[in-house]
């Protein structure tokens, strides 16, 4: 091979500027990493687990402990065709996918992504967000995570060399490698408009750019998130601290894959949720006139994202615009509700 042909095969993705690193051992606390807003690569994080020890010896002998410690009830399954080469995402039509999702029994799902790993023209299966609590409560009591809170739920992924086509989550989120290498690419929150995100009402929205194969015609600005963009390259024993709202495309590389994901720091539901708010704002904002949406756009700036937009009214009398009181919240919650109802 000539050093051009060599240069050309380099993943443009795979040497992109990394995220942080730190060892597992130095972090004694996850809020002072999330304070940083930033990913976090954190490496040997789950080095004391058996399921790590399990995998190190073999994919059967990990499904073999996993078998062993089923609930019995059915594990959600997604499946993909051979042509879709992996890629989770949308089909031609960002209102449909390009896989499928069902329920079906672990020791069947085990068998045919076996199965898949040496059939040339395979479906490509996935179990994703197996709630590992109910399902095998003993994984869960013998392979802790003691840097996350208590309400931290632990799910499981395992599949073949699936790729998640770039979406975020609105919680924050620790991805633990127990078998195989996963490689993210991250993008930071502010890059949304640069993705060309599908349909919110089509959840999850995901981007329609494929960014191993960008069609910068098509989506000229992916350039710029590009520019923005890191890269995690995590392999058995390490994870992964995203912050919440950090768009990112998983890809498992290896033939057997499997990782333990842990979401935590939801907001209250119910007009305490910002992405209450977001859609509120859809419904009130979004088909107003040029000129009303520069002076709602104006007044959220000031007042929302601003931090000075009421200095110069006497902090005991900034109302709802300073600190407010439970009463003060209580009754803006319930005029909003009324507000609602009434529409």
């Amino acid at each position: 091979m000539t050093a051009a042909a060599s240069i050309s095969a380099v993943d443009p993705l795979d040497v992109l500027p990394s995220v942080a690193t730190e060892q597992s051992n130095d972090v004694r606390n996850i809020d002072h990493l999330l304070e940083r807003a930033e990913p976090v690569l954190l490496k040997g994080a789950i080095d004391h687990w058996p399921a790590l020890a399990a995998a190190a010896r073999s994919p059967a002998t990990l499904d073999t402990y996993l078998l062993e410690r089923d609930g019995g009830a059915p594990v959600p399954v997604m499946e993909a065709p051979p042509s879709s080469r992996g890629r989770f995402g949308y089909a031609a039509d960002p209102r449909e996918f390009s896989f499928t999702k069902r329920t079906r029994p672990l020791g069947e799902t085990l068998a045919r992504i076996a199965r898949a790993r040496t059939g040339p023209a395979a479906a490509y299966l996935a179990i994703q967000m197996l709630p590992l609590d109910s399902q095998m409560p003993a994984f869960v009591r013998d392979n802790p995570m003691p840097l996350l809170p208590i309400g931290a739920r632990p799910k499981l992924w395992l599949g073949g060399p699936v790729k998640t086509q770039i979406h975020n989550d609105r919680d924050h989120n620790l991805a633990c490698v127990v078998a195989g290498h996963r490689r993210f690419v991250l993008f930071p929150p502010d890059q949304v408009a640069n993705l060309y995100i599908g349909p919110l009402d089509n959840p999850p929205p995901l981007s329609l750019v494929d960014p191993e194969a960008p069609d910068l015609d098509a989506f000229p600005r992916f350039r710029d998130a590009l520019e923005a963009a890191r890269v995690a390259h995590l392999g058995p024993g390490d994870a992964l601290l995203m912050p919440r709202y950090w768009w990112h495309h998983v890809t498992s590389r290896d033939p057997y894959n499997a990782m333990v994901n842990y979401w935590w720091g939801s907001v209250p539901a119910g007009l305490g949720d910002p992405y209450d708010a977001f859609l509120t704002a859809l419904l009130a904002l979004k088909e107003l006139a040029p000129q009303e949406r520069a002076y709602w756009r104006a007044m959220i700036d000031a007042h929302v994202f601003g931090d000075d937009g009421a200095a110069h009214i006497p902090p005991t009398a900034r109302g709802i615009l300073g600190a407010m009181t439970p009463h003060q919240r209580m009754t803006l919650k319930q005029r909003l509700r009324a507000a609602v109802l009434k529409s």
